[in-house]
């Protein structure tokens, strides 16, 4: 059995991002352990359960069931909190997103990029997805560059924030803004250069599903998985999943 940590802030972050990880780990025998910032119960940004506008943009039903599911498991309702956070004790690492304003408290925590970016150094499997990778991009190594530097990756695209944004800004102004800088912009700029981005295929509509993959876009780098959104999250999960099963593994001893 694996160790898995998920950080998260106390807010907003996104429903699919989150349960699709945790329910296929706690499935595949894993341990999963969630973090906030000073170890309160996180809640997802309520209008992915609602529907962002007129009843839709929301999360999938399936992924709304588990997440109803996770919040009622132990390990949910006893978040640590990030000081306490000792990257050696894990196994993987799950970065989830969300665009809503709460995100900010963990997109923008020096204390977490600190923990992630000695994490990164442990080399054991990191999985990120969206905004999470914003995360990567602003946890420095010792010379200063982002973590992401010299790696290839993935993250929310800008026509994807881009076409939210216009589609809503009329009733709900920046929901869908996070930052001034699209997410894009800031990751590709951490970068070594523009070959190591990968947008992947244009979709707005079409999500990976728990039995088909179509539609889904992952990219792997070693022991690092990225994906764009949540309809990335089953394939995105599966993908981290299998790291813990090759051989390069670093699992402790006992586990």
């Amino acid at each position: 059995m694996a160790s898995l940590l998920i950080p998260l802030p106390d807010r907003d972050f996104d429903v699919t991002e989150v349960a699709v990880p945790w329910k296929l780990a706690r499935r595949a025998g894993h341990e999963v352990v969630f973090a906030t910032e000073r170890g309160a119960v996180g809640e997802a940004d309520p209008l992915l359960l609602t529907g962002v506008l007129f009843g839709q943009l929301g999360a999938e039903p399936e992924p709304k069931a588990l997440y109803a599911e996770m919040t009622a498991s132990p390990e949910f309702r006893a978040p640590i909190a990030w000081e306490t956070i000792r990257p050696e004790d894990f196994d993987a690492l799950v970065l989830p997103g969300g665009h809503a304003q709460g995100m900010r408290q963990y997109l923008g925590s020096a204390m977490l990029q600190d923990r992630v970016s000695t994490f990164w150094d442990l080399k054991r499997p990191i999985g990120a997805i969206c905004h999470g990778v914003l995360v990567l991009a602003r946890a420095r190594r010792a010379d200063g560059r982002s973590v992401l530097h010299g790696r290839r990756t993935t993250c929310l695209p800008a026509y994807m924030e881009r076409a939210a944004y216009w589609l809503t800004a009329w009733k709900l102004g920046r929901y869908y803004r996070t930052y001034p800088e699209l997410v894009e912009q800031e990751v590709r700029a951490a970068l070594a250069g523009p070959q190591d981005f990968a947008r992947g295929p244009v979709t707005l509509i079409r999500r990976g599903t728990e039995t088909d993959d179509r539609g889904s876009f992952v990219v792997e780098d070693g022991q690092y998985v990225s994906a764009r959104w949540p309809g990335d999250a089953y394939a995105f999960a599966r993908a981290l999943l299998a790291k813990l099963e090759a051989p390069e593994a670093v699992i402790p001893p006992g586990r």
